[in-house]
């Protein structure tokens, strides 16, 4: 019998792609979402209890049908992994990094996907701690610093819906976006938020987490 199932959102590659891996080696019932079904990556070699969406974060329409299909599915994980930077637009960054979040997460709070103490975790950066700063980010960081800003202006509504709700800065990894001077593997920062996912408590919501279990300042 599977476990409790999990979602994760931006799950073709990297990171998203390890989550995948790492849910189901534990027997937890998968959803993944990649932008194309028929090519879906690292995914494309995986097998377990897996089922694969067809999602653009972009694609507000697709995300309620989504948010719909997965409605009373009991979701104890979400992880919203979706994200762009380099060759992007300072406009296309918003979209994607800090719009498309906490759109689909409302949507399925309101479909009723996620199960009551169930974490919903977005991924952010620590590029996008403002801590008071005068100078600008760059378009990427000024991204995920809004991405952070409407969380906090939304956590509490989102504890009052009955989840744990956190951001959380993978590391700098060595992905398509991290680069290989990255320090950290893939490995490292999965097995990190895998063990920090499975400790959050009530007391943790709302809360900006580094993959290996910090407090990260806003």
């Amino acid at each position: 019998m599977s476990l409790e199932p999990v979602l994760v959102v931006g799950a073709s590659r990297g990171i998203g792609a390890e989550l995948v891996r790492r849910y189901l080696a534990d027997g937890h019932h998968v959803h993944a979402t990649v932008r194309d079904v028929s090519s879906s990556g690292e995914l494309a070699t995986v097998d377990g209890d897996l089922v694969l969406h067809q999602l653009d974060v972009r694609d507000s329409a697709r995300a309620a049908e989504l948010a719909a299909e997965l409605s009373g599915a009991g979701l104890a994980l979400v992880i919203h992994n979706a994200g762009i930077n380099r060759g992007y637009s300072a406009a296309e960054l918003m979209k994607v990094n800090a719009a498309a979040p906490i759109r689909l997460v409302e949507l399925l709070l309101d479909a009723g996907a996620v199960r009551p103490g169930g974490v919903v975790a977005i991924m952010t950066s620590q590029l996008g701690a403002r801590r008071g700063g005068t100078k600008g980010l760059g378009d990427y960081g000024e991204s995920k610093a809004a991405l952070n800003d409407h969380f906090r202006q939304r956590a509490d509504d989102w504890g009052r819906a009955g989840v744990i709700a956190v951001v959380v800065h993978p590391g700098w990894v060595r992905t398509d976006m991290g680069g290989d001077s990255a320090p950290l593997s893939v490995e490292e920062s999965v097995t990190g938020m895998h063990h920090l996912f499975a400790g959050l408590t009530a007391a943790d919501h709302g809360r900006f987490w580094t993959w290996d279990g910090r407090e990260h300042p806003w």
